[in-house]
């Protein structure tokens, strides 16, 4: 019986750069992303609360990552339609480049859609054949362990960022073990994401910092 080896179905790369980094963009990250960001909250969905008694709110801005919509879709209907799927992907992609400018990994300013430094898949799922019809009511809660696990290393990567950004700001490059690091991170929270948000796939994240791939056995499948 032959094997082939299926990657899974939600991959995150950043190239690492080949040159010195940009020092001065670097030591004012911080204040750089502003632009950017403010552009990533108003198509996520944020909204500004006055505060007082009346409680209103001004919302300018677009509704984020469709997802009890998808859910609903998904239990009901058995179906992703292609437009949400777009939406989702891009603004996904789109919030990976901002943070992987924030990470100190790219000094390359952010496009809204081009893909740059950052390669990102999300393959569109088939509803009918590859998404179970109720699981989607349930993957927020399976998703739970990694998303302590994800805490902790969120707090790691934090703390290897500023550590990238003095070495930076000495050296002009990013130390490529802190660099796979936080690159790793990412990928582990796109893959949680893809499953427990996105909805695109059934297939449980696995732990791993890696590109994981699946071994997938068949008469008719070539081994690698």
């Amino acid at each position: 019986m032959a094997e082939s080896r299926k990657p899974y179905p939600a991959r995150l790369s950043v190239d690492y750069p080949d040159r010195e980094l940009n020092r001065l963009t670097t030591f004012f990250r911080i204040i750089a992303i502003i632009p950017i960001g403010i552009i990533v909250l108003l198509v996520s969905g944020a909204a500004w609360d006055s505060g007082d008694d009346r409680r209103w709110a001004v919302n300018l801005s677009a509704g984020g990552i469709l997802f009890l919509a998808t859910m609903l879709m998904l239990v009901f209907r058995r179906k992703y339609p292609r437009w949400w799927f777009d939406w989702n992907n891009a603004l996904t992609k789109f919030g990976a480049r901002v943070g992987a400018y924030i990470a100190l990994l790219r000094d390359e300013y952010p496009s809204t859609d081009e893909e740059q430094a950052v390669h990102f898949e999300i393959p569109y799922p088939d509803a009918k054949a590859d998404l179970n019809q109720w699981l989607p009511l349930v993957k927020w809660l399976l998703a739970i362990p990694h998303y302590i696990v994800l805490f902790f290393l969120g707090i790691a990567a934090f703390f290897a960022v500023i550590v990238a950004w003095f070495a930076i700001l000495f050296t002009g490059r990013y130390p490529k073990g802190l660099f796979d690091f936080v690159v790793g991170v990412m990928r582990w929270s796109l893959r949680v994401s893809a499953y427990a948000a996105l909805l695109t796939t059934d297939e449980y994240p696995p732990f791993t910092l890696e590109e994981p791939v699946s071994v997938v056995t068949g008469n008719d499948v070539q081994g690698m």
